[in-house]
């Protein structure tokens, strides 16, 4: 569906959606959100690109395979998970910087972990669907 409308809001809509995954993201460690919802807002954002210009216009923005982040965020979040280990705590132990950053706030273990959900979940859920997608494309052709 190659909607005028659709297009110019997408072009609109997909930073903000990004932006306030990047937030639920950030906030998740003291509130409501975190990896997996913050995950799942930001793959809409790209599923309504994918919508509004096509999958293959989509997968141009992302540069990367969406497989690709599943890895490298499932990585992340075990070696949150292990790494109070190297300083003689059990695992999953909450480390946290001392000093907090201005505008993101503390800093810890618990962030780098609801990071690699972050990645993992659009990773999987991108996967899949575009996946269906340019299964379809190619059998509508």
């Amino acid at each position: 569906m190659k909607s005028p409308i659709l297009q110019t809001a997408t072009k609109y809509l997909l930073p903000i959606l990004l932006l306030f995954s990047f937030f639920l993201l950030l906030r998740g460690h003291y509130y409501p959100g975190g990896g997996f919802v913050g995950g799942l807002v930001a793959s809409i954002a790209f599923v309504l690109h994918s919508f509004a210009n096509g999958t293959e216009a989509t997968m141009k923005i992302l540069k990367h395979k969406p497989l690709s982040l599943i890895p490298v965020g499932l990585s992340l979040s075990a070696l949150s998970m292990v790494a109070p280990m190297m300083f003689g705590l059990p695992p999953m132990t909450g480390l946290w910087l001392e000093e907090p950053i201005p505008v993101i706030g503390m800093i810890g273990s618990s962030l780098f972990f609801d990071l690699g959900v972050y990645l993992v979940v659009i990773g999987v859920v991108l996967t899949i669907l575009f996946t269906i997608a340019l299964n379809n494309e190619e059998e509508s052709k």
